[in-house]
């Protein structure tokens, strides 16, 4: 008898270890996905301020252009040509 309660010992002490890796593993899992949602709010925040710097640069290279610096007039005149054929559209559009 004593073989078996040796037995029954032996499982009950593995089958505790088994549940607090469990435990453990499962404090771990829900860390790593805390710090997902951290890293993913943080990317996003970062490609919105890439956006943010990208539309500034745009402006920044038409407003050197209408300043008389010859590196982007081409583009700013396609920008341009561009907000007069939307205007101009709008404006069709409000008098139908």
């Amino acid at each position: 008898m004593s073989s078996i309660e040796d037995i029954v010992d032996s499982l009950e002490n593995k089958i505790s270890k088994v549940l607090h890796k469990l435990e453990l593993l499962k404090q771990a899992n829900y860390k790593l996905n805390e710090e997902l949602q951290v890293s993913k709010l943080e990317l996003q925040s970062h490609k919105l301020q890439i956006t943010n710097w990208e539309e500034k640069y745009e402006a920044l290279k038409i407003a050197n252009s209408i300043l008389g610096s010859d590196d982007n007039k081409r583009e700013t005149k396609l920008k341009i040509n561009a907000l007069i054929r939307d205007i101009d559209h709008c404006i069709a559009q409000l008098s139908d």
